[in-house]
């Protein structure tokens, strides 16, 4: 189904009965990587699942949005959908918008589960900034080597071959986008958060690392932090059945 949104055509799944949950995936993905929680919970819960713009079967934002941004297309699509209260399962890029919610409207996330959730700027490491240096001044000489090609062309065989996963899978306006939100830092939402929490990592993960679960757990005022063992950024499905036991728990406890 699909639902418009400040212009946009946005994808969504809806099935079930009972309180409103809400699954929102991580960047790059879509609505596939949350079905298997989705499956899980439709039997107890009315579950809805949407495509953030550009990202599977929904429309790309015409301006560089930011989390802010993506933050409030999703309120206007849990309005439209006539939720008054709403649980919210948000996966890495989720979980930034997931935070963004529940520190404003108190009163609408009744319940929170970030899943391995980004919205932390991460340690910079020297090694880190020797590689941004070294980025910079290759895209520099790749400039200058490869002046006779088309522009456009010779910045995207550059961005393939040395660029992020995530940058090089992106492209156009959410390649802008990507490098908006990573910049967004998330941290101080954290101590206005009021919806109990619960923090699910994987041991593994190098995208967030558990060290970020752990910062949450301490600023975020009723939260709890999980972490799977031998999984990674996808830690829901690397241990669905751990996972699922811990979530169904939280959820079904009133």
């Amino acid at each position: 189904m699909k639902v418009k949104i400040e212009g946009l055509n946005i994808y969504y799944i809806v099935e079930g009965k009972g309180r409103n949950v809400l699954l929102l995936h991580g960047w790059g993905a879509n609505i596939d990587t949350m079905m298997p929680i989705f499956n899980l919970l439709k039997n107890n819960f009315k579950v809805y699942a949407m495509d953030f713009p550009g990202f599977g079967k929904s429309e790309e934002p015409k301006e560089t949005y930011g989390v802010y941004d993506y933050g409030r297309i999703t309120k206007k699509f849990i309005d439209e959908m006539g939720m008054d209260e709403v649980i919210l399962i948000g996966h890495s890029f989720g979980g930034r918008v997931s935070i963004v919610l529940s520190s404003r409207y108190k009163d609408l996330v009744s319940k929170m589960v970030l899943i391995d959730s980004a919205g932390i700027i991460p340690r910079r490491s020297f090694k880190y900034h020797l590689k941004v240096y070294s980025f910079k001044v290759l895209k520099c000489l790749y400039k200058f080597f490869f002046f006779w090609t088309d522009e456009k062309k010779k910045m995207e065989k550059f961005y393939k071959k040395f660029g992020s996963a995530d940058y090089q899978n992106a492209s156009g306006i959410m390649r802008r986008i990507l490098v908006k939100v990573v910049n967004e830092d998330l941290e101080p939402h954290l101590k206005d958060i009021e919806a109990s929490t619960l923090l699910i990592w994987g041991e593994n993960d190098t995208a967030t690392p558990v060290y970020m679960g752990e910062i949450m757990e301490e600023k975020i005022k009723d939260s709890g932090l999980v972490i799977l063992k031998e999984a990674g950024h996808y830690s829901y499905l690397d241990d669905f059945g751990r996972f699922s036991i811990i979530l169904k728990t939280f959820l079904l406890d009133n």
